[in-house]
């Protein structure tokens, strides 16, 4: 992959790489967590620099839900949408809305030709809508 994109392929790159693809939408202290767990001392710097450059090669996709940090993930190219649960901050993978979808589509798109869209859907998610139910009421 990192030959593909034209990049060396280095101990380091391939950590950050094997790192996001066993943990999609890892943030970036999570990353350097692992990155260091096999191969020891690896700068913060260092981890931030391979993130930016694997996103640029487009080979790792970047997000930044609302009041979160950015998050990675390998699954990249096909516009698919995030569900985040408001309860325990899980967050999974949804196929983008295909066909026309009104809140998709901008009122006035101001001469924009739209590409694509980064949709994050907010809620709770069925682990943590079971538990509040089984709560007792106070």
């Amino acid at each position: 992959m990192l030959r593909g994109a034209s990049l060396r392929v280095t101990r380091p790159r391939v950590a950050v790489l094997s790192a996001v693809h066993d943990r999609p939408h890892a943030d970036t202290d999570s990353i350097i967590g692992v990155v260091r767990e096999n191969l020891g001392e690896v700068s913060r710097q260092a981890v931030y620099d391979i993130l930016h450059a694997l996103t640029a090669a487009g080979l790792l996709r970047r997000f930044e839900p609302t009041g979160s940090v950015a998050r990675y993930e390998t699954r990249t190219g096909d516009n698919h949408h995030h569900l985040v649960c408001q309860s325990c901050g899980a967050i999974v993978d949804v196929d983008g809305a295909a066909g026309y979808t009104a809140c998709l589509t901008p009122a006035d798109g101001s001469g924009y030709r739209i590409d694509e869209a980064e949709v994050v859907y907010w809620g709770r998610c069925a682990r943590c809508v079971a538990a509040a139910s089984a709560a007792p009421d106070d």
